[in-house]
């Protein structure tokens, strides 16, 4: 046992106590097994005390007692105020100062009691220490972090500083532009309308109508710049101008007024139109009418009037022409339509010859020579499709090249009487016969007699090569027909509604039209669409040559006629609908006015006009480097739109409707607009570009500040598609604070179920428009909003997880390749060798090709939302929504069937996924032999498969490039 220690004041070590001074503390009176030892000292002590007096002794021991006592009571608290001691260093020392064999049983076990309690009492303290030195280093450890949170923040500051110092010289300039330009500010164009009918002027004679041209015919003081064309229709059952007997077919009838209906230049005020549109035919006799009504076209050969009638019987009464009430005297900017449908023999295709029509321009299929104005009047093919809609399977397949005939006709010329009153006639169906007999390994099918013959009333038939056999069986050859032979019309005439049909024919089944006597033609909207595209034309001399020159037009020509064929039958003549609309903008372009602006979708938001949904402030820096900065801090800037409204159609009039093949709608923006010469942009057409270093160029640091490239400066929209994933869309949004040229962010928010009114949406400093979907469908990612104000669209699904120094790199690339899907994930498509009928499979294997880009990140032009919502066949959207799949497959398929390029896959440091979303469709195992079957459906609507493979994929110019130290690189990661 140990002996007690005493604590001073100045924080000494502990000092042992002797055992007199700890038993007059603990028991005085005891008698002890020390007290023989010190009797000698004592007695030396008792001589000395006789020298007092015995009265003085009781107080000199009450004063022994005190001091004892106070003595007892020091040590005490010194014991429970001591640090810990190192017990294995202080034992020898105690055991030198106390004999613990000599002490009682009593005295020692108090004596361990009290050790055990200074024990516990030093374990319990030792225990805060460390507690409290783990609580230090853990500070520490914070304050650390902090300050190098500090040091990172004020990097970010300093870099942030550095933008906004950008951001103010780049409004500077913008000012500086906005000051000095000169330029008209151009929007949508105001339409100006005329608000008089037209005035009654004096009829003029048929001699003055035979020399009508837009300059003397036309009253252009109607039809302004502005005034978007507006059309007006007299009703065909108020405004009827056949004959008694006569009337016009009632599916026409019915079918034009529906389509037209559609159409956005038809007004129903006359004071406001440019245009009358005046239905006058296809006239048929009543009879025939009411004896038969059927509406497929095909059987149209086959219907004949009962009673033929004369050859001067007109069935359209010009009186009543005249009588309309907007006819004005003289039909100035009267446009009479003559449709065929299912007459396509008799001389009621050409009603108006030989007839006074004014200065009305005549719209029909058939016409003479001397009847026909060029520039004036217009020639369209007969109307043998449905009213509208899909019309993809009336088509064949584009492949392969080579079909089993070279060549074929079948026809008869009728009325059997009328003979080749042409010597050149009668020797190309000589030559014709002959080199279908010749020694060739070529195969050629060539009828000039229908066998079965062909039943038809020839007494009111025009001298014309007939159709043989009937629709199906045309068809079924034309579709094993590399190229249909088309026979010019006899008598002289420029056009008959037969030679039309016959290339309507031939354009829907694949079969490359080689027309004839071309030079002496004039083909339908000869005006603007090129048909030496998608024919071949040649003059009759060129029959001994004919041979050859089929031999030698390779595959690729070949397939490239076809397709172009079969865009121009899809959209310019397959359909009622397909012939109106083509009829009214032929018309608008020969008076250089812009079409209607395309329909955007309206945006409905997904909350009502009086919440107002919850923020939060978003996380800082979690996607960017402190000391790289990728861009300045601009406003929104949305691109200019319809700078181009009367240029467009002017200039790229050929491209419009033989490249785009849609000179329908005014587009805000087209991805085709023309790149400026580098110069300009320094030289008076400065406005909105932004050079790399003020026009010297430069790396990283000049880089960052400015866009550069070949166009203005533009930010871009992303559209993001989300369904019942709160908080996976939350962490996505929060992700683009501070991302550089963000112009909005757009949900559509697929679900019914409206978001929580708790949710708490991350202020990243742009707009986050949250947009009410129609329904649940993933066409929904690709709908035109009006809301996204700018050219480039990044569409990105909800769970992906882009840096910033992607996204940015991703839209400078799609700048320099703005017709083009632009992105990160790339698939291809594989040809499946195990499959005898062949087909396609989807395949996303690593490979060192690609024809896909995924739109689950990926820039695109917003010109491409158009054309999926509208143009795309509504059959490949009905089987996005069947599969909830392959919207992105449908996508690369039309941006590439438009422009015949693959996408560009930009690099990516593969932080694609989100690595803690929940589980998306994709990883379903029906989710790769669904797209397989989309992609094999695709190519059969669209008749071939328009997708390209890439071998290249885009990364910045200083990539892995060795710079000097005082330089910077574009991108440090890319």
């Amino acid at each position: 046992m140990s002996p007690a220690y005493d604590l001073g004041h100045s924080g000494e070590a502990y000092h042992p106590l002797d055992s007199s001074g700890s038993g007059g503390g603990k028991d005085a009176s005891a008698p002890s097994s020390s007290t023989a030892q010190i009797r000698h000292p004592m007695a030396q002590r008792t001589s000395w005390w006789r020298q007092f007096r015995r009265y003085k002794l009781p107080a000199v021991l009450l004063m022994f007692l005190l001091l004892a006592s106070c003595l007892a009571y020091r040590i005490l608290s010194a014991e429970q105020d001591a640090p810990p001691l190192d017990l294995h260093r202080s034992s020898p020392l105690l055991d030198a100062y106390e004999d613990f064999s000599a002490m009682r049983a009593g005295d020692l076990k108090m004596r361990i009691e009290e050790m055990v309690r200074i024990k516990s009492t030093v374990s319990v303290e030792l225990r805060e220490l460390e507690s409290r030195r783990q609580k230090l280093q853990s500070d520490i450890s914070q304050y650390n972090q902090k300050i190098e949170e500090l040091k990172q923040e004020l990097l970010r500051e300093q870099t942030e500083l550095e933008r906004l110092k950008i951001s103010v010289e780049q409004a500077q300039v913008a000012q500086r532009e906005a000051v000095q330009r000169n330029t008209p500010d151009l929007a949508l164009p105001r339409s100006l309308l005329p608000n008089t009918l037209p005035r009654r002027m004096n009829p003029i004679s048929g001699g003055m109508a035979a020399s009508c041209e837009m300059h003397n015919c036309f009253n252009h003081s109607r039809c302004s710049l502005t005034s978007g064309f507006p059309v007006y229709l007299y009703d065909p059952d108020e405004h009827s101008v056949q004959r008694k007997g006569y009337d016009i077919d009632g599916f026409l009838k019915t079918t034009l007024k529906q389509t037209l209906g559609y159409n956005a230049h038809i007004v129903k005020d006359p004071k406001h139109a440019c245009i009358y549109l005046v239905l006058v035919g296809e006239a048929l006799l009543e009879q025939d009418l009411l004896r038969n009504n059927r509406y497929a076209a095909q059987e149209a050969e086959h219907q004949q009037p009962s009673t033929p009638s004369q050859a001067n019987d007109c069935p359209v009464d010009m009186d009543k022409l005249y009588s309309l009430p907007y006819w004005g005297g003289d039909g100035r900017n009267h446009v009479l339509l003559n449709l065929a449908r299912r007459d396509l023999t008799s001389h009621r295709t050409n009603p108006l010859y030989k007839q006074n029509t004014m200065r009305a321009i005549v719209v029909q299929s058939a016409f003479e020579r001397d009847q026909f104005r060029s520039g004036y009047d217009l020639i369209v093919p007969p109307i043998l499709g449905p009213p509208g809609g899909d019309v993809w399977q009336e088509c064949a397949e584009m492949v392969p090249a080579r079909r089993k005939y070279l060549l074929s006709y079948q026809g008869e010329l009728r009325p059997k009487q009328s003979g080749l009153k042409n010597p050149l006639d009668a020797f190309i169906l000589e030559h014709l016969a002959d080199m279908a007999k010749g020694a060739t390994q070529d195969r050629f099918v060539l009828q000039f007699q229908c066998i079965p013959a062909t039943e038809q009333l020839e007494g009111d038939s025009l001298p014309d090569w007939t159709l043989c056999g009937s629709d199906s069986s045309r068809r079924q050859l034309l579709k094993d027909s590399t190229f249909a032979l088309i026979l010019p019309p006899l008598d002289g005439r420029v056009s008959s509604t037969l030679m039309l049909a016959r290339i309507y024919e031939a354009l829907r089944s694949g079969a490359v039209p080689v027309i004839l006597g071309a030079d002496e033609l004039r083909l339908p909207y000869a005006e603007t669409l090129d048909w030496r595209r998608s024919a071949l034309l040649l003059p009759k001399a060129r029959i001994t040559e004919l041979h050859f020159l089929l031999r030698a037009v390779q595959d690729a020509d070949l397939l490239l006629l076809r397709r172009q064929g079969r865009l121009v039958w899809e959209r310019y003549l397959s359909s009622v609908q397909a012939t109106v609309d083509t009829v009214i903008a032929s018309l608008r372009d020969r008076l250089g006015i812009p079409p209607r602006p395309v329909p955007a979708v309206i945006a409905q938001s997904v909350f009502n006009s009086t919440f107002i949904p919850l923020k939060s402030d978003p996380p800082v820096g979690l996607d960017t480097e402190p000391e790289e900065s990728l861009g300045p801090i601009e406003p929104p800037y949305p691109s200019p739109a319809y700078r181009r409204n009367y240029t467009i159609l002017r200039m790229q009039a050929k491209e419009a409707w033989n490249d785009w093949l849609d000179p329908f709608y005014l587009y805000p923006q087209l991805p085709f607009d023309p790149a400026m010469p580098s110069e300009a942009k320094f030289m008076g057409s400065h406005t909105g570009f932004r050079p790399i270093g003020k026009g010297l160029g430069g790396a990283g640091k000049e880089f960052g500040e400015s866009l550069g490239g070949n166009y203005p400066r533009e930010q871009f929209t992303i559209v993001m598609l989300t369904y019942e994933r709160e908080q996976v869309l939350m962490d996505s949004l929060g992700r683009l604070y501070g991302l550089p040229y963000l112009h909005k962010v757009v949900v559509v928010w697929n679900s019914p179920k409206p978001p929580l009114d708790d949710l708490r949406w991350p202020d990243i400093g742009v707009p986050v428009a949250v947009l009410r979907a129609p329904r649940n469908s993933l066409n929904n990612r690709f709908l035109p909003f009006d809301v996204i104000e700018t050219e480039a669209v990044l569409s990105v699904d909800d769970d992906a997880h882009l840096r910033h120094d992607e996204i940015l790199f991703g839209f400078r690339v799609w700048r320099e390749h703005r017709d083009r899907v632009v992105g990160f994930p790339g698939r291809y498509h594989a040809w499946d060798l195990g499959n005898p009928n062949g087909q396609w499979h989807y395949n996303s294997n690593y490979s060192c090709e690609l024809s896909m880009v995924l739109t689950g990140a990926a820039f695109v032009h917003k010109y491409y939302l158009y054309l999926y919502t509208y143009h795309l066949p509504q059959a490949i959207r009905d089987k996005v929504d069947e599969y909830m799949n392959c919207e992105d497959i449908a996508m690369n398929f039309l941006v590439s069937h438009i422009t015949r390029k693959p996408p560009v896959k930009v690099t990516s440091r593969w932080t694609f996924r989100c690595p803690g979303c929940p589980v998306s469709l994709s990883e379903d195992d029906t989710h790769f032999q669904e797209r397989h079957k989309c992609i094999n459906f695709f190519s059969r609507v669209f008749g071939y498969t328009p997708l390209l493979n890439t071998q290249f994929r885009a990364d910045s110019i200083l990539f892995k490039t060795r710079i000097p130290h005082d330089k910077q690189k574009c991108f440090k990661y890319i």
